[in-house]
């Protein structure tokens, strides 16, 4: 079962993606900042990140790039309200890029996307 890191900074969004991406066979762990999130993917292990562009304490893009920094090969998929965020050049060392919807048909085939490729390149 893969472990997914769910980063945002609002609680009705982590908790959404919780229920759904666990009644889908996911472990799902939860982060409401950016604060120590080195630390934390070297603790939790994830199979993959989702990453909130615009946390309160910190900007997901900033996070980003310290993730490919040290975990170059954790996908990471940025889920944000804006897709204005995607002509940022810092968005593109994202895997995928996902707008914010309570539908999250599109999270889970860019999540399965993700997931696949990393098992077929590792």
């Amino acid at each position: 079962m893969a472990k997914i890191l769910v980063v945002d900074d609002e609680e009705h969004i982590r908790m959404l993606y919780a229920e759904e991406l666990t009644d889908v066979g996911y472990e799902v762990v939860t982060a409401d900042s950016g604060y120590k999130l080195l630390e934390r993917i070297e603790e939790e292990k994830p199979d993959l990140v989702i990453l909130d562009i615009k946390l309160v304490d910190y900007n997901g893009l900033d996070l980003l790039q310290d993730i490919r920094a040290k975990f170059y090969d954790l996908p990471v998929i940025l889920s944000t309200a804006y897709d204005t965020f995607k002509e940022d050049t810092k968005s593109l060392a994202a895997d995928y890029y996902v707008v914010k919807s309570f539908d999250l048909t599109e999270l889970k085939k860019k999540i399965a996307m993700a997931l696949e490729a990393r098992e077929e390149s590792g």
